[in-house]
């Protein structure tokens, strides 16, 4: 992929000495140009194997924040993810693959990406050193009500800080997920996630061990958020739309793994209940017809706030159920 040229940056000189674990030497690999391709590559995963742990221990802050988004989200509102270079496409990433997994739209979860959706595939220069323009942004697209999570490795992007502190200043709730412990971005985060990983083993290249780290707290973040908005059944997705065979497939696959029917069966019920999988499934769960099922799951419809069934499929069979 061609770059576009690049003008002469200005140093500044208080980067030289950033305190950040990603700008400091990983003294496993100070040696790696040294290594064959075996040496290299048992080097790298060793310390991605390190990231999971990492991550983990900050799932009480994860989960805590998984509330504020669900409440959000369950009040009309938007999540809204921030960042600059890797941190930010990673926050593209997660959010746009929320729709076919979920169902889920912008209105729900959306990222912006410093420099715009072009600077996904190619650098913007000075993108990120704007906190000018995190603010606007914020002020441009976000609501009382919203939530703004920033992401940012070395905990200081001042793209990042301008939307976090702008957010602040309007009384959104705030986030912040860094791969910093001392970034200095977290004082203006109600909720900071700071991510212990260490040094890089290319310095610098947040790419890795950071970007690996960011990655996997959106996974549990987004996903759990969307599993209390009710969008599975146990492990299976239920808001899919089966839109080609493919998909229609797959649909009936799950039907058949949740219920125990034929497929035969559960395609025909899919069919009968016009592609709705929620309601099919409740059919197929109380052996009743789609009629009867589609009157009584309008009595429970996605709910966070009923912990152990967000969806209402089980509430709504126990309901059939009870009719005999």
């Amino acid at each position: 992929m061609s770059q576009p040229p690049r003008d002469e940056p200005t140093l500044d000189v208080s980067l030289v000495d950033l305190s950040s674990p990603t700008e400091e030497r990983n003294p496993l690999s100070t040696e790696l140009d040294a290594l064959d391709a075996r040496g290299m590559v048992d080097v790298i995963l060793g310390e991605d194997a390190t990231v999971a742990a990492a991550v983990q221990a900050r799932a009480g802050e994860i989960a805590a924040l998984v509330e504020v988004c669900v409440e959000a989200i369950s009040a009309g509102h938007t999540v809204h993810y921030l960042g600059a270079g890797t941190s930010g496409r990673l926050a593209v990433l997660d959010a746009v693959e929320l729709a076919p997994t979920f169902n889920a739209d912008e209105s729900m979860v959306t990222a912006h990406l410093a420099g715009g959706e072009g600077a996904f595939l190619t650098a913007v220069e000075g993108a990120e050193d704007s906190t000018t323009a995190g603010a606007e942004l914020v002020r441009d697209r976000c609501v009382a009500g919203d939530v703004v999570i920033g992401l940012a490795a070395s905990g200081r992007t001042p793209f990042v800080g301008g939307a976090l502190q702008a957010a602040r200043d309007a009384g959104m709730p705030t986030a912040l997920i860094s791969a910093n412990p001392q970034a200095s971005l977290a004082a203006l985060a109600d909720h900071p996630i700071l991510l212990d990983v260490g040094p890089e083993v290319v310095t610098g290249s947040t790419r890795m061990k950071a970007g690996t780290a960011q990655k996997l707290t959106l996974n549990a973040l987004s996903t759990a958020t969307m599993v209390r908005l009710g969008t599975t059944f146990g492990n299976l997705m239920i808001d899919v739309r089966p839109t080609n065979a493919k998909l229609v497939a797959r649909t009936v696959r799950m039907l058949v793994q949740a219920s125990g029917r034929s497929p035969q069966h559960a395609a025909a019920m899919l069919e009968a209940a016009g592609g709705g999988v929620r309601l099919a499934l409740v059919a197929l769960l109380a052996d009743t017809e789609v009629e009867a099922a589609a009157e009584v799951l309008e009595q429970f419809p996605r709910d966070a706030r009923r912990v152990g069934d967000p969806a209402g499929i089980r509430s709504a069979v126990a309901a059939l159920d009870a009719r005999g």
